[in-house]
């Protein structure tokens, strides 16, 4: 099968099985100009499954370190009306949301992180509304990678480009299970599988989870009353299912905000705004974090923890098998949305609603009552290793093997 062939069967997985397009839907996709080719695959494919119109953001990496490099702090934290206007209005018309990933992790580390700070922050608060509703699943979105020449030489700095290139799409195909014969089918499988690990650790609502990884991770998570684990699929407010992340391989719910204690350590990576974080701990207090460290990226890491009051607080506590599909391609993809799909992860910041019960009904001061933290970031980082130990700790004291050596027991 030819690439072409195959990024037709990708965008089929994506529009029908991830968003799942259905007549007189309104799709906005939003990726980099050099994925214009499977851009205009994922158009055809999105009308041709009934969709009524879809709308493409383009964005160029390039072209945004140019901005970063020139454009003073004061143009950076301006973030137009009519941009807020516009992502205000398909929300609320109820459209979905492509997303596709994929750049070189480190373009911007030579850029004055103040001004990622800024940008980030002026952005992620101008639309604190429509990021809340979208974390809300207020509609339907999905994330799905796609491969660029400047990522695929950071991944594969050894081959030439055209080879690297080939190299990277086939592993994105592979991830997803688009090397199959009939990926939706293969991806139906998956979802049930995922939902019984969800189950399990719903139905036993433990109190908290305890971590423990020979590189020194030793971490007490408390979770809220009534949480919620969710594995691949996902349900919009209107009750359509979708699934939020192509590839996945993660159930996920959210810590209480007030109840990490211990400290943990990365076991890969942070592609965080074009910048990489690595060989960093953070060490908790009640919630907190209190003490960090970090041998790359540390003014990185010190500004996006200083975001806001929340930034410093767990919003995702995730479980992914040592041995997963991806973890086993032994592949370090520098890009959140694969590397956390080979291990365990955590993230920092704004946590789901959707992950504890009727949290998409709360009000804030009612979502922070119960533990929900908030926050206008939302990042994910990994903490899987191959001597991962998870044990969940029920209300009664009665404690139960949920990881060993890296993979479930349940």
């Amino acid at each position: 099968m030819n690439i072409n062939e195959q990024l037709r069967k990708y965008a089929d997985l994506v529009i029908n099985e991830g968003v799942k397009i259905k007549k007189d839907d309104v799709l906005i996709i939003r990726g980099q100009v050099e994925m214009i080719e499977f851009i205009r695959i994922l158009v055809e494919t999105a009308f041709k499954s009934g969709a009524k119109d879809v709308k493409v953001n383009y964005r160029d990496e390039y072209i945004s370190k140019i901005r970063f490099q020139n454009a003073s702090i004061e143009t950076l934290e301006e973030v137009p009306q009519y941009f807020i206007d516009e992502q205000n209005s398909h929300m609320n018309k109820k459209a979905k949301f492509l997303s596709l990933v994929g750049n070189d992790p480190n373009l911007l580390s030579d850029v004055d992180p103040n001004k990622i700070k800024t940008s980030v922050l002026s952005t992620s608060k101008a639309l604190k509304d429509f990021n809340g509703k979208m974390m809300n699943n207020e509609t339907s979105w999905c994330v799905v990678g796609a491969a660029v020449p400047s990522w695929a030489k950071v991944v594969f700095p050894d081959l030439d480009i055209d080879e690297a290139m080939e190299k990277l799409w086939n592993l994105i195909f592979y991830t997803v299970r688009v090397d199959k014969e009939n990926p939706i089918d293969e991806w139906d499988k998956h979802v049930d599988n995922l939902k019984k690990w969800s189950e399990f650790l719903n139905s036993h609502q433990f109190e908290s989870l305890k971590y423990f990884s020979e590189n020194g991770t030793d971490l007490e998570i408390k979770l809220p009353q009534n949480y919620i684990f969710s594995g691949a699929s996902e349900f919009n407010r209107s009750g359509e299912e979708f699934i939020a992340n192509m590839p996945t391989e993660e159930v996920f719910s959210m810590p209480h905000r007030d109840g990490a204690n211990g400290i943990v350590y990365n076991t890969k990576p942070l592609n965080y705004n074009g910048n990489l974080i690595d060989d960093f701990y953070l060490k908790f207090k009640d919630g907190v974090v209190v003490d960090f460290g970090a041998k790359t990226g540390y003014e990185v890491l010190k500004n996006m923890l200083d975001s806001d009051e929340g930034a410093s607080r767990l919003g995702e506590v995730a479980l992914v098998p040592y041995h997963s599909p991806i973890s086993e391609t032994e592949i370090l993809f520098y890009e959140t949305l694969y590397d956390e799909n080979a291990s365990c992860h955590l993230a920092l910041g704004k946590a789901y609603p959707t992950c504890i019960k009727d949290g998409e009904n709360m009000s804030e001061k009612e979502l922070l009552d119960n533990g929900v933290n908030d926050s206008v970031i939302h990042v994910d980082f990994m903490i899987g290793h191959k001597t991962t130990n998870i044990k969940g700790i029920k209300k009664d004291g009665t404690i139960i093997q949920i990881f060993e050596n890296g993979d479930f027991v349940i």
